[in-house]
């Protein structure tokens, strides 16, 4: 267990995840196994068609776990904590009202002595694989969408982490892990983080319709077509 900096907690509700217990809890992690949650997400947000609900939804989770990379980079720190305990709660934000993440402040771990690509591909397939298959039982919705829910953001911070001298250098190498075929075992034959990136560095690719799938932001209420689309 770490002590989460306030530095640490205003990041992680920059990308609406929250260390205090959510006012209206919705279900955990561990209860997508079990419900019909893409329902819940629907009626919360008024979005009609579950594909589009099942894609918003990733994309509000994608924010929670692309912040691991983060953490991880700056802090050598990342949560660890077990399915049951993310909870999903509803929140308003700039007037809309969403679905944001809660979890507990104290199941953050140093991970430093940890090896660097198991930790890495424990998150890719426990933290975010295994949501896209829960997803997956419920809606049509193109796995790769799902995919490039989490990479916008992951692209964003991978910008920024290599643009600061103090992150920089542990950046490069867990971007390089991520870029490795041998993390993605179990997932994909090769990297799919790799192929998002076309070879480019993040930075190249900032602003750019970097997507090769819609996220159907613009079908969402309160909400516009994001700046990645690809459709014009």
């Amino acid at each position: 267990m770490t002590t989460l900096t306030n530095d640490q907690i205003r990041q992680l509700n920059m990308y609406s995840s929250y260390i205090t217990p959510p006012v209206h809890p919705l279900f955990t992690r561990k209860q997508l196994e079990e419900i019909d949650f893409l329902p819940i997400v629907q009626a919360i947000t008024g979005i009609n068609n579950k594909t589009v609900a099942a894609s918003y939804f990733m994309r509000r989770y994608g924010m929670f776990v692309s912040t691991q990379f983060v953490m991880l980079a700056t802090y050598d720190e990342v949560w660890m904590g077990d399915a049951a305990d993310l909870m999903f709660g509803t929140n308003v934000e700039y007037g809309n009202k969403g679905i944001s993440m809660y979890i507990n402040k104290n199941h953050y771990m140093d991970v430093e002595k940890q090896p660097r690509e198991e930790l890495i591909r424990k998150i890719l397939h426990e933290q975010i694989y295994s949501v896209i298959l829960e997803i997956r039982k419920q809606s049509s919705v193109s796995p790769l969408t799902l995919w490039e829910n989490v990479f916008g953001f992951m692209l964003w911070h991978y910008a920024v982490l290599l643009g600061e001298p103090s992150t920089a250098s542990q950046a490069r190498i867990d971007l390089e892990l991520l870029k490795s075929n041998s993390t993605w075992h179990g997932i994909s034959s090769t990297s799919l983080f790799n192929t998002y990136l076309k070879g480019l560095e993040p930075s190249q690719l900032l602003h750019t319709q970097v997507r090769t799938t819609c996220c159907f932001s613009k079908d969402v209420p309160g909400l516009q077509k994001c700046g990645f689309c690809p459709l014009i």
